[in-house]
């Protein structure tokens, strides 16, 4: 299966939505804390290993 990125980033997307109901669901937190602290650090987060990831997958790519 070959990704690109809007199907990448929907599985992004997916990922911390399904992580955000279960906090949601469990009732760990305040809604309004997981809303505006956890949802956006996760999405950041999952960012910056994404382009980590790609530029790392890019660097084994070229056999170096």
């Amino acid at each position: 299966m070959e990704f690109d990125l809007p199907r990448a980033v929907g599985i992004l997307v997916l990922i911390v939505a399904v992580g955000a109901g279960g906090l949601i669901g469990a009732e760990m937190m305040p809604l309004r804390t997981t809303l505006m602290m956890v949802v956006p650090s996760m999405l950041v987060f999952g960012g910056v290993t994404f382009a980590l990831g790609v530029k790392h997958g890019e660097f084994r790519a070229t056999g170096a």
